[in-house]
């Protein structure tokens, strides 16, 4: 079955500045959708709203027709990356493993190569990227209907973005994602929906070219 997350009628204002007006966005089980902008123009405020951490003006949250004020506070609905890391830093990873997952073998979840070798090893010691993969993956391995990844590539090196990027794709048969980053191009290799915020609005994007139209990225020199 699939669900439907919903998120209509957003205003946020910061003191006399309105960052987000009016915002509807719809995600599905399957969708991978890819929220563009500039630096400033709200992702993550939206994802914070829509993870229930924020609050704003107005906004009307519904996963799968039933209305939520905090969806977080609500077992395996939704869970979010923040751009921070959130692992306790004195943990060897597998015991963080078995901590945040419960029941999910811990052998299993570790057995893959980039994890393997650092099972033992305390969250503290691991490298920014590395550290960055253990907490998306423990992210989509979780039983939420939806995730939300705030910059999931950055600081990554170009492996462990193109493990990052399965490991997505393979998440999306059974949950719908939303993410952003500053990489735009990452963005648009891994989505199967896009999205920009522009003005305080959210812009279908129907075909990449639009991009270039509303001036997100530039176009080919003559």
């Amino acid at each position: 079955m699939e669900d439907i997350l919903e998120i209509d009628s957003v205003i946020k204002s910061y003191n006399q500045w309105q960052v987000l007006t009016d915002i509807y966005l719809r995600c599905e089980t399957g969708d991978i959708i890819g929220m563009l902008g500039r630096n400033g123009s709200g992702k993550t405020t939206l994802l914070k709203i829509l993870f229930g951490t924020l609050s704003a003006e107005r906004k009307f949250i519904r996963i799968n027709g039933k209305v939520h004020n905090s969806p977080y506070k609500t077992r395996n609905e939704i869970c979010y990356l923040p751009q921070h890391q959130f692992l306790p830093m004195h943990l060897p990873v597998e015991k963080a493993v078995a901590l945040f997952l419960g029941k999910v073998p811990v052998g299993f979840f570790i057995q893959d190569e980039t994890l393997a070798p650092v099972r033992k090893h305390k969250i503290s010691d691991l490298g920014g990227g590395l550290l960055r993969y253990l907490e998306i993956k423990l992210l989509l391995g979780t039983h939420s209907k939806f995730v939300l990844l705030d910059e999931p590539f950055s600081g990554i090196s170009p492996l462990l973005v193109q493990h990052i990027k399965a490991l997505i794709v393979a998440s999306a048969l059974t949950k719908g994602i939303i993410l952003t980053d500053h990489d735009y191009r990452n963005v648009l290799d891994v989505a199967n929906r896009y999205c920009l915020i522009f003005d305080g609005g959210l812009k279908p994007i129907t075909d990449k070219s639009e991009l270039i139209t509303w001036g997100y990225v530039p176009g080919s020199k003559d």
